[in-house]
């Protein structure tokens, strides 16, 4: 959002009588966010284009290239932009624009720092949020003092609760400051925050206010209030837990409200249930209105509930009840995967759904049965034990159960020819892609790691290969392509 347009646009809310907005990057997402069309396009957005792709892939072999491409298309792009050869140049231009940055029309935070080499993009992947090819440099946030009346927690939507601290409000960088995250137990002992403590605030990135430090003089005495995460949620009255080695406490109860409209919304979503029309606009009036309070009500869903929400008509009710009817039939993997047990994916689901056969026996085994499983270690292994324990996801199976979805399946071997052999995939293959060559290494029996160490028995390298070809060499790793690769999973 250009600040010349937020400043014209709240301008005309003043006129209109309306209250304005806080700051462009907040109304920005919120602007995204709308359902209604002629609301965003009167908003004036603005954009920047990054990424130029055919068939879903990089269509040129260095970022640079696609930046320059898009320039000479026609498309707008970031002006301001350097190829740096080396950190020094990234740290100058860093600070270049610390200096400038509120010469800018729109506002910034920081400074992205992007891989050039797309083979090495590649190489280096994604994590489940963010590329690892590209890293932010934040700018030192703005910030103010004020006191702390309580601590308040939230619950997110996977779950984990939010020690929030209620503040005497404090105006920061244009926005007048009511609350700001304490992130969760661990930070508010780093700190030693008591209610009635004088902090420092800061608003991370410009826009999320945080607590960043308590101030002790004689201006600001100490509090004297001590906090503690409760063991129940606030919201729902779900068992709080806390997982060994994780700074975070979460409720494990699958129907907790605070939850619901993200877990309906990952049920429904193509990879797991496959629910077609059953997007954010939908959910939200169902859960809304209360016609959904947990996933398994969406098959008690009646064309009457449906004809009462807005902009549904007869077809579009009939449409979504067939969609709903339909994915009883999927496997059981989705049905595991749609649970929303913690750290448990779509490809960690399958292997449960290979490796135990029935819903029933994945709740019935404990966390050494579980770490049999491939990919399931200690971590994952708790955290499904944890989630069955809780007596109402155990419920929420038992509505899945009546009402007809998939709980067994084929219990699946997989081969043995690469048992006990550990793969790394570098650079790109010819034939498969990363995904492909993973499972099919995978099926064989073998194991497919994403570093190479001298436990690592081949590493299959395809074109621009990097850093893991060069770290197998210094190890004395067998290096193979496709065609050795797949003698291997065929037993030559």
């Amino acid at each position: 959002m250009p600040v010349a347009a937020f400043k014209a646009l709240n301008q005309e809310r003043e006129k209109q009588g309306l209250a304005t907005f806080a700051n462009p990057r907040n109304f920005a997402a919120g602007t995204v966010r709308q359902l209604e069309p002629s609301i965003t396009a009167s908003r004036r957005l603005d954009y920047f284009a990054y990424m130029l792709l055919q068939n879903g892939r990089t269509y040129f072999g260095r970022q640079w290239e696609t930046m320059n491409a898009l320039e000479k298309l026609g498309f707008k792009t970031n002006l301001h932009r350097e190829l740096a050869r080396n950190m020094e140049e990234v740290w100058e231009f860093i600070q270049e624009w610390e200096g400038k940055r509120e010469s800018l029309p729109y506002e910034i935070d920081g400074i992205v720092i992007k891989v050039d080499r797309v083979a090495l993009q590649e190489e280096l992947g994604y994590t489940g949020k963010a590329p690892r090819w590209a890293i932010a440099y934040k700018y030192a946030a703005r910030g103010g003092v004020t006191k702390i009346e309580d601590i308040l927690v939230q619950v997110g939507r996977t779950g984990k609760l939010t020690p929030v601290a209620a503040l005497r409000p404090v105006p920061i960088g244009g926005t007048t400051v009511t609350r700001a995250t304490l992130h969760n137990m661990d930070e508010i002992e780093r700190l030693g925050v008591k209610i009635g403590d004088w902090v420092q605030v800061e608003r991370g990135g410009d826009v999320i206010p945080k607590v960043v430090s308590v101030i002790d003089d004689k201006e600001h005495p100490r509090g004297t209030k001590s906090f503690h995460m409760p063991e129940r949620c606030p919201v729902c009255g779900g068992h709080v837990v806390r997982t060994e080695g994780e700074a975070d406490h979460r409720c494990v109860n699958a129907n907790c409200p605070a939850k619901l409209r993200e877990s309906v919304l990952h049920f429904a979503s193509r990879s797991v249930m496959n629910i077609e029309g059953m997007g954010d606009a939908l959910v939200n009036q169902l859960t809304d209105r209360g016609f959904v309070k947990n996933v398994a009500d969406i098959y008690r869903l009646s064309k009457d509930d449906l004809l009462k929400l807005e902009r549904m008509g007869d077809k579009s009710a009939q449409n979504v009840l067939n969609e709903i009817e339909a994915s009883k039939k999927l496997p059981l993997e989705r049905v595991i995967y749609g649970l929303g047990i913690r750290f448990v994916g779509e490809r960690t689901a399958e292997f449960l759904a290979e490796h135990f056969g029935s819903l029933d026996a994945i709740m019935k085994a404990g966390e050494e049965e579980l770490q049999e499983v491939n990919e399931v270690g200690p971590r994952i292994a708790k955290s499904i034990v944890e989630f069955f324990q809780e007596p109402r996801n155990r419920e929420l199976v038992e509505q899945l159960r009546k009402a007809g979805l998939t709980f067994t399946g084929n219990k699946k071997e997989r081969g043995t020819k690469l048992a006990g052999k550990t793969f790394v995939l570098t650079g790109t293959l010819s034939r498969y892609s990363r995904d492909e060559a993973k499972k099919m290494i995978e099926d064989a029996g073998g194991r497919v790691s994403g570093s190479v160490s001298k436990k690592t028995d081949y590493v299959v390298a395809g074109t621009d290969a990097g850093s893991k070809l060069d770290k197998a060499k210094e190890l004395g790793v067998e290096v193979v392509g496709e065609n050795e690769m797949e003698a291997l999973i065929r037993g030559k």
